[in-house]
């Protein structure tokens, strides 16, 4: 008897669903995408509505032979590929590779988790291949193929592919790029601004201390000193409210003051009920971010981890179970079946007060939220961090609890604080202090998202607790006072989670993309990570962004990528065509893209001195002859320009001379070292940012091997003998490297 086929992405997806499915069943894997467009050549017809030319990946065949087979056998065939534009395309290129009998039906069918309950739910409520879906998805690949086959050569050329990296644009890629690069050019022109604070410790009656700060003084607020490029209509402005204590001399003249004072008293005591509301529950963006900022793990690492889960882990005697929804979405919507449950659950374990007397709603206003699935959460609150610990690795442990958290707290109640603010003066000065109370703790009491580096200047007067018993009018003494030197701080360079944070605010790219983006643009060497995981633009990067920028400024513009973006959720809607949106792309592209190559000289052939154009082979890219096969020369990129030997600073300082630290190469690879040397001969290795697997506890680092072989190892060698050929750093070898990869050309 003949079985019915089920066809899904990944192997241990296709294991857990096989278990809940039985023996009618045959579960096979695709193993991600099964076509893309072709590496040497478009693929994309602009003369003819944009077809798309998809062939078999290399690798593949034998994927593609085995469902064909089984799908020749089958009664009936159900495509559980993911439930995404991604996997709509791989259920359309499913069937228009197998081409099985014609009396087979053929289904598709969603499954937002991976639990026998919506497993078997989803197989008796099959549906059609939204081609709408399939459009959008085939429309954004025709974009960012077309920009960067067309673009990437260029930079070959421009470069002469001298930098030992693979140079590529992209839409989002080279976005992503340029909002790192303009920051840093915010920072390098940043000017220091100094500013002094005064700090003063009364006693009070009670003889406990009470730490304030200088804040007014006749009057106006005491700040930070604004950006010296400021006009004088501006200056005058901030001075009829505000003062700045710019230098020694006045802020010596003013403390002296300060401590000739006799009389200090508490002048006023203000306090006001503050309520923090429940964040969100995670989608895409947010769960990466707080990935980065909780667990320190990379957005990918983050997204492989995730994938795990909702695909199914070993759990006990419940077997093979998806402990998370769908983790690729951006939508923070919720079924009501699981906020009942988690009301009930947070009633039962915190308390009727840490209920809510509604339930929380989340919905996004954004245009280009796509709400097919829900936000990320546990599959069942029966299987609660504790229940499942035992069952998984650290990393698997500490995203689950993370998500579980996140889930739990946001139907929990509002958090209520109460915040206190004490004023204490001496004509004409005036000191205030600020404590924060909390009266209930709501869900704070199992959750708080984490805080990054702001780059604040340091204008609050911070946060701390106050001294029970203060009276207004109630004179204080003046126990100690100090004067603190300040200098404002330029811009906070971004983080992978900051500039994910970016990303999304701007409405570039989507969700499922972030991670590959963030690869992709350490990968080629445009952006290293420094310490506190901050990104810097290298040489390389600022290079090419500035090339790009020059040449393309609005095709590869923050608006512009947001206006296709948003043309491609119409798309997969319905609301705008295939046709019509890459028109809407592609024309302006066109016109900027043959002024550009105006500007472009042409390399002749020196042998017949026809021009030369950059051909791809077997081993990557070179130039050849027009004229073949009258003429076959051909020649090398890298013989067209010398490397130059600029010094790339790590924007850090040496930590043994105060020199700045540059990156420099070895025969071993890259690694940070004093620009002194050899006076000075600090030297540090260049981390993944991932922890060594095997010892956790060292970095894993690039090395070289003496062959000249690039490797991973940890930076604790010798004492840990970790090695790897791949780097560790959560990559997927599935449909998510084709879905991110725009820049392939």
């Amino acid at each position: 008897m003949s079985k019915d086929l089920v066809l899904v992405e990944s192997p241990s997806k296709a294991k857990t669903i096989n278990k809940y499915l039985g023996r009618k069943y045959v579960v096979e894997a695709t193993v991600g995408h099964i076509r893309n467009l072709p590496k040497t050549k478009l693929g994309v017809d602009v003369d003819n509505g944009y077809e798309v030319s998809l062939l078999t990946i290399r690798g593949k065949a034998d994927v593609v032979k085995k469902i064909k087979s089984l799908a020749s056998k089958a009664d009936q065939i159900f495509i559980a590929t993911d439930p995404d534009r991604e996997g709509e395309a791989i259920a359309q290129d499913i069937v228009e590779v197998i081409k099985t009998k014609k009396d087979v039906k053929i289904h598709r069918v969603l499954f937002q988790e991976i639990t026998k309950k919506a497993v078997k739910k989803a197989m008796e409520s099959p549906i059609e291949i939204d081609t709408k879906m399939v459009q959008s998805q085939r429309a954004r690949r025709a974009m960012d193929r077309i920009i960067g086959y067309k673009i990437s050569p260029f930079l070959w050329l421009v470069m002469a592919d001298t930098t030992g990296s693979s140079l590529s644009a992209g839409r989002v890629q080279s976005v992503a790029l340029r909002l790192i690069c303009e920051r840093e050019e915010e920072i390098e022109k940043f000017i220091l601004t100094e500013y002094w604070s005064i700090v003063g410790n009364f006693n009070t009656k009670q003889k406990e201390t009470l730490e304030t700060k200088l804040a007014t003084i006749d009057g106006r607020t005491v700040k930070v000193q604004p950006e010296p490029n400021m006009t004088e209509k501006d200056w005058a402005e901030f001075n009829k409210k505000n003062i700045a204590i710019t230098n020694a001399d006045e802020a010596t003249r003013i403390f002296d003051d300060i401590s000739s004072k006799k009389s200090f008293i508490i002048s006023d005591i203000q306090s006001k009920e503050v309520k923090r509301n429940p964040f969100a529950p995670f989608i895409t963006s947010t769960l990466q971010a707080e990935g980065s900022k909780k667990l320190r793990l990379r957005p990918r690492h983050t997204m492989k981890i995730a994938q795990s889960l909702y695909e199914g882990v070993n759990v006990g005697t419940q077997g093979l179970t998806g402990l998370i929804t769908y983790m690729r979405t951006d939508s923070t919507r919720l079924s009501e079946d699981i906020v009942t449950e988690a009301r009930n659950y947070i009633k039962s374990t915190y308390g009727d007060e840490y209920v809510p007397e509604k339930p929380k709603e989340y919905l996004k206003k954004k245009k280009n939220v796509q709400d097919a699935h829900e936000a990320i959460r546990p599959t069942s609150l029966e299987n609660t961090p504790e229940v499942v610990k035992e069952f998984l690795d650290e990393k698997q442990f500490a995203l689950y609890e993370l998500i579980w958290k996140r889930f739990i707290s946001c139907q929990m109640e509002t958090a209520k604080l109460e915040t206190t603010t004490v004023s204490i003066t001496a004509d004409p000065y005036g000191f205030k202090a600020s404590g924060t109370v909390v009266k209930f703790p709501g869900f704070l009491r199992i959750y708080d998202e984490e805080k990054e580096d702001s780059g604040s200047n340091g204008n609050g007067n911070g946060t701390s607790y106050l001294p029970s018993g203060l009276v207004v009018d109630e004179p204080v003494n003046l126990d100690e006072l100090i004067k603190n030197q300040h200098f404002t701080k330029p811009p906070p360079r971004f983080s992978e989670s900051t500039l994910i944070k970016e990303l999304e605010t701007n409405g570039i790219g989507r969700p499922s993309t972030y991670a590959g983006i963030l690869g992709t643009i350490q990968d080629r060497e445009y952006v290293n990570q420094i310490e506190g995981r901050k990104l810097v633009p290298t040489i390389i990067g600022k290079k090419v962004n500035g090339i790009l920028v020059k040449n393309f400024p609005t095709i590869l513009d923050v608006g512009f990528s947001a206006k296709m973006e948003e043309e491609l959720d119409l798309v997969a809607t319905g609301e705008l065509g295939y046709v019509a949106m890459l028109d809407d792309f592609y024309h302006p592209f066109s016109k900027v893209l043959l002024e550009v190559e105006k500007t472009i000289e042409k390399i002749k052939c020196d042998k017949c001195e026809s021009d030369m154009e950059i051909k791809i082979g077997r081993f990557g890219k070179f130039l050849a002859c027009t004229n073949y096969p009258e003429c076959k020369n051909i020649k090398s990129l890298k013989s067209l320009n010398n490397e130059n030997n600029e010094p790339e600073y790590t924007g850090e300082d040496c930590p043994k001379c105060n020199s700045k630290t540059i990156f420099r190469k070895s025969r071993f690879g890259k690694f940070i070292g004093c620009e002194k040397y050899p006076d000075c001969d600090y030297t540090k290795q260049i981390t993944t940012g991932v922890k060594c697997p095997k010892c956790k506890e060292g970095d894993v680092v690039t090395r070289r091997s003496k062959k000249g072989r690039f490797f991973f190892g940890c930076g604790n060698y010798p004492d840990c003998d970790y090695i790897s050929w791949t780097k560790p750093t959560g990559d997927e070898e599935t449909k998510e490297q084709v879905d991110t990869n725009e820049d392939e050309s």
